[in-house]
């Protein structure tokens, strides 16, 4: 390096020459003291490494950049196809309008704090900011792995308190078979196998015939990208088989539970499926009509049963498992995550069960559909004194 004086149509310049990578770069100056002392700086910063040159000579690139030319292809194409949507979803909402054009550099703790505190006073809940918190955190430790920040400054903003955590409620076999009673042969074949299985909704939903056994369920999670083997009560495996008789004895490679079309549900189809009836929409904006509910929370409220998502099922089978006095490592291998998140999550329910006689979880689910089966024998009788 070496600062070369140069004679221009506007003056005499002085033209400072760097390589950086493989590309020749160069910075002109009027004064050659200021030329001398940013040459000295890059000498200096030569020997500190790449991204200290690049972060006085360059602003790099946004983060819309960086996002689109990077993290998605080198990181979020591993994820799984629902997470990919839902993170951007995510990004396009709460990420790229506020922070997209900034250059990644300037992204520094202040900058992310005075992101947060917007986005809340905006009025975005907690949860979904603890969703872009994620997303722009992962994104972050991207660009910082490849050394074009010198860290994530994510990890210094701190995130707003959560309210305390309501425990989970697990819906009862009698719940169960009460929603059940209001669907069809396929959504009752799902919700038991949700209930008494614990699979995630991907997971029941991407689950084929090949995985269905005589006493076990292998899962391809998705989330986790682990597989596991899940015991098959026998009242869900007589569901999945009078389930598979109806459809007509599918191949082994179908999909248990297909959509109206044959193929995999949509996320919209799911959405549909899953979703309650919005009636406070309707009141603050007469002009927009209310969501009518999807079959499952029709189900839900048709079976009077308090159930919130179809996901929420997952705790029945955690629950009767505790009940039968199954250990904690046990039940976290049956629901696909660690022993730590289980105990978080059903902590209480050890509790109650520690001193509680076991119980079977299969005999449990029969009584609820014996009870249920008299119940509607009951009410049928009675009907037809009446006539």
């Amino acid at each position: 390096m070496s600062v070369e004086k140069r004679q221009l149509a506007s003056g005499t310049r002085y033209l400072v020459r760097w390589r950086e990578n493989t590309k020749l770069r160069s910075r002109t100056f009027v004064r050659k003291r200021d030329a001398e002392a940013f040459e000295h700086e890059i000498l200096r910063r030569q020997q500190l490494g790449l991204l200290a040159v690049q972060q006085l000579t360059s602003k790099g690139p946004t983060l819309d950049e960086w996002t689109a030319t990077k993290w998605a292809v080198e990181h979020a194409a591993t994820l799984a196809p629902r997470t990919r949507e839902t993170y951007a979803a995510i990004y396009g909402k709460h990420l790229s309008p506020y922070l997209g054009e900034r250059p990644l550099r300037e992204l520094r703790v202040s900058a992310l704090r005075e992101w947060q505190a917007d986005r809340l006073q905006a009025g975005v809940g907690r949860g979904a900011l603890m969703h872009a918190r994620a997303v722009l955190s992962s994104i972050l430790r991207h660009a910082a792995e490849a050394e074009v920040i010198a860290a994530n400054p994510m990890g210094l903003v701190r995130a707003p308190k959560a309210p305390p955590k309501e425990e989970v409620r697990p819906v009862a076999p009698s719940g169960v078979e009460a929603i059940r009673r209001e669907m069809g042969p396929r959504d009752a074949t799902l919700v038991s196998v949700l209930a008494y299985a614990g699979l995630r909704p991907g997971e029941a939903l991407a689950l084929k015939w090949s995985q269905v056994g005589e006493r076990t369920l292998t899962v391809n999670a998705s989330k986790t990208g682990r597989r596991r083997s899940v015991k098959l009560l026998q009242p869900l495996a007589q569901d999945l088989r009078e389930w598979r008789l109806l459809s007509g004895r599918p191949a082994k490679s179908a999909l248990v539970f297909p959509a109206a079309d044959g193929g995999p549900w949509t996320t919209e189809a799911y959405k549909d499926w899953s979703r309650p009836e919005s009636g406070a929409r309707k009141k603050t904006n007469p002009r927009k009509p209310s969501r009518i509910a999807g079959a499952f929370h029709r189900a839900v409220e048709n079976g009077d049963v308090d159930c919130g998502r179809p996901y929420d099922l997952r705790h029945s089978f955690a629950s009767l498992l505790l009940a039968e006095g199954r250990t904690i490592h046990y039940v976290a291998a049956q629901l696909g995550h660690g022993p730590d998140l289980t105990l978080k999550v059903y902590g209480h329910l050890f509790a109650e069960f520690d001193d509680a006689p076991r119980i079977d979880a299969e005999a449990e689910i029969q009584k609820a559909r014996t009870a249920l089966g008299s119940a509607e024998t009951a009410d049928g009788g009675e009907r037809a004194r009446s006539v």
